[in-house]
């Protein structure tokens, strides 16, 4: 454990290195691991998941811009900030996700700055980055206000941070609060409690849109772009689920201008 890595990110941690998110046999089929095929699927079934990806990142505005991506995963979208020209680092918690990132864009002929390390510290300058990018990471960690803090931080003067979080009220949520509290007969759980246990790694937290805006609080301007996902329709008659307004959306996408 490093002296910044609590002991709830250890378990996270853990969790990550075992199936970097999207890395799954059901997502890679028999493709080898790490190669271009292996990749090339990850890619595909993200991006057909959730295409709003590239709506909220805007990847390509950011030609030249210094970008820092907190939690790499698989690296799908860092391919994306480095194949629009950004300059890029990349940090995340685990060297799965690292080595991973560093042979996808090996396979493109392209390069990052890339660490692991847990990101409520963070080891660069004041004011470092023009662009500092997170979907779906903060919420993993113990202190996701420290995550903030720090991008916050080395952000510079008119920089953004961009990224998604979940969001506590919605199908998504619903659904993992009927597995594991209505049907055990527990249904004085909490939706935050099903979340913290039932999604991912230990620890998972949703958000209401205040408490987004209140956790970037500190930032001068801030775009709330929630999303209705498949996550909230899966096994939802589409006669209903298309009526599903975007308010009530599994991810919380964001824009913050420091």
């Amino acid at each position: 454990m490093t002296p910044t890595e609590s002991s709830l990110n250890t378990h996270v941690r853990k969790y990550w290195e075992a199936t970097p998110c999207g890395t799954g046999d059901p997502v890679t089929g028999t493709a080898t691991r790490g190669t271009r095929e292996w990749f090339e699927r990850v890619e595909a079934h993200r991006y057909r998941v959730e295409p709003f990806i590239h709506a909220i990142a805007q990847f390509t505005r950011y030609h030249g811009n210094r970008l820092l991506e907190i939690g790499v995963g698989a690296g799908t979208d860092h391919l994306q900030w480095a194949r629009a020209g950004a300059e890029c680092y990349g940090v995340d918690l685990t060297d799965a996700a690292i080595n991973l990132t560093r042979d996808r864009l090996a396979c493109y002929g392209l390069h990052s700055t890339l660490q692991r390390l847990d990101a409520e510290i963070l080891p660069f300058p004041d004011a470092s980055f023009d662009v500092v990018y997170s979907w779906g990471v903060i919420h993993h960690s113990e202190r996701p206000e420290s995550i903030v803090a720090e991008a916050h931080r080395v952000l510079r003067p008119g920089g953004v941070f961009v990224g998604m979080v979940y969001a506590r009220y919605s199908p998504a949520v619903c659904k993992v609060w009927i597995r594991h509290a209505l049907l055990r007969g527990r249904p004085w759980r909490s939706f935050a409690d099903v979340v913290w246990d039932g999604v991912e790694s230990v620890g998972t937290k949703a958000y209401t849109d205040a408490e987004v805006r209140k956790l970037l609080g500190q930032f001068e301007k801030i775009e709330l772009l929630r999303t209705i996902t498949p996550y909230d329709t899966r096994g939802i008659p589409a006669v209903l689920s298309r009526f599903f307004p975007a308010d009530w959306g599994w991810n919380i996408g964001f824009r913050a201008y420091r």
